[in-house]
């Protein structure tokens, strides 16, 4: 059995402990079953924004009669805009494998591999031990038990990447973000779409408010239901045929489609590691539980990103890397506050979000402690001349010293406006040390401003 001082699994965000531990010159093992580069590169944020360029593009022709434009869509090449993604990807997997290959002192081990005793684990019938092991392997997605989807050839948010022709029809089981980003993308494509969610609400996680607002928009381009559940998927020719009824016992209904995809959430990799084999904990869901310094149940053994099933997005876990790294080569014990983690939904309109929302802020403050503030877009210049009539912002601030505890919102460049929110959290500004930045006029960056300003 062949010993190391690190041990990595994943080779997603974990690329840089891979890094720092060479750099220290440990003696370092790699373990990935591939593809290489993780989730993020593979299978997420990169292939899925390639898509959804182009379909906010298609969104934006169809939605210029309202400024006096007439734009025509003439063809989407739905073939080449997969190819071209699957291209970038494949470049992008190709130059991990490349980096990977440069660390000369790096075994690489390309498996899966589980453990097999305290910090022992076997990978292509080779067994090794780390004194201290480094745990990103990510999650999968989520396969709900509906009768007859296990026969069905269905789609996930990794296989319908490699589709080339596109489908006349798909159905949508699930209303979380990955459904609201896909179903924007193929109803922009020309696929008749259905989305069929078992929350009363799209984007459960998002404020009731921002849900409605998206819910409404895009059910102006597709067949949108929630509170309905599916439960019963079928063959039928050429066809599925879907079935779902109201959680409570309501009336079935019944839906046709070409294809069906299934985005219901993701869920742990610890089952593939057999982690509880070298004493890592888990939780209900199975996903890996650590404290607040990333250390797992087993001694020198830690763990971040998705397998932790918090916020799961590759900005968080990059820097989840880094003070997992720290905590482990140093006394100092680095923490993560999340509520300073920001997250986007490429839908369309899109959506942005950091720190509280309302309904939490209200667990955890009085009523009287907490200001909250809304702007809509079309409040300043910016948002009027752009005509945008659904988009808002929402803010939520502490009463007594203007702290900001949770921004919220959801129009264009959503993911881009956070950014002046999430940095004042970070330094701990207070909205008035915010309003002391001249802000541009007219830009949309004025709708925060204008937001704080109708605190009550």
């Amino acid at each position: 059995m062949k010993e190391y001082d690190v041990v990595v699994i994943g080779s997603g965000a974990a690329l840089s402990v891979i890094g720092n531990s060479l750099q220290h010159g440990f003696s370092t093992a790699l373990i990935d079953k591939g593809p290489l580069g993780g989730t993020c590169l593979n299978a997420g944020c990169i292939p899925s924004k390639m898509l959804i360029y182009p379909a906010d593009r298609v969104v934006e022709a169809g939605d210029a009669g309202r400024l006096g434009i007439t734009a025509e869509i003439k063809e989407t090449d739905f073939k080449a805009i997969m190819t071209r993604m699957m291209k970038t990807v494949s470049a992008g997997e190709a130059h991990v494998r490349e980096r990977i290959r440069q660390f000369a002192d790096l075994d690489f081990y390309e498996g899966q591999c589980h453990f097999v005793g305290d910090h022992r684990l076997e990978v292509n019938g080779k067994r090794i031990k780390g004194e201290k092991i480094f745990i990103a392997t990510g999650a999968r997605p989520q396969i709900p038990e509906i009768p007859g989807l296990g026969e069905a050839d269905y789609l996930t948010n990794e296989n319908l990447l490699h589709l080339r022709e596109r489908p006349g029809s798909l159905i949508i089981i699930g209303g979380g973000y990955i459904a609201a980003e896909y179903a924007h993308f193929f109803a922009a494509m020309g696929t008749e779409v259905t989305v069929l969610q078992r929350n009363r609400r799209l984007v459960p996680d998002e404020e009731p408010e921002i849900s409605e607002v998206l819910g409404r928009r895009l059910g102006k381009r597709m067949q949108v239901l929630t509170n309905t559940e599916v439960v019963a998927v079928r063959r039928s020719g050429e066809l599925y045929d879907v079935e779902s009824m109201e959680p409570s016992g309501g009336k079935k209904l019944k839906f046709s489609a070409e294809k069906v995809l299934v985005a219901t959430g993701r869920t742990s990799n610890a089952d593939l590691l057999r982690v509880e084999l070298s004493g890592i904990g888990t939780d209900t869901r199975n996903f890996i539980t650590v404290n607040d310094y990333f250390e797992t149940s087993s001694k020198n053994i830690w763990a971040f990103g998705d397998a932790l099933g918090k916020k799961m997005f590759r900005h968080v876990a990059n820097r989840e890397a880094t003070i997992v790294w720290h905590n482990a080569m140093h006394d100092g014990k680095g923490t993560l506050d999340y509520l300073m983690a920001p997250h986007a939904v490429f839908s369309s309109p899109e959506i942005a979000s950091v720190g509280l929302t309302e309904e939490e802020s209200g667990r955890r403050y009085l009523p009287d402690d907490l200001l909250i503030g809304k702007a809509r877009y079309s409040d300043v210049a910016r948002g009027e001349a752009m005509m945008e009539e659904d988009g808002f912002c929402k803010a939520i601030v502490g009463r007594k010293d203007g702290k900001i505890l949770g921004f919220h919102i959801i129009g264009p460049s959503a993911s881009i406006l956070i950014q002046e929110v999430t940095l004042a959290m970070v330094h701990g500004m207070n909205i008035w040390d915010l309003d002391k930045a001249m802000h541009i006029h007219p830009a949309l960056s004025e709708v925060i401003i204008a937001t704080l300003g109708n605190l009550e």
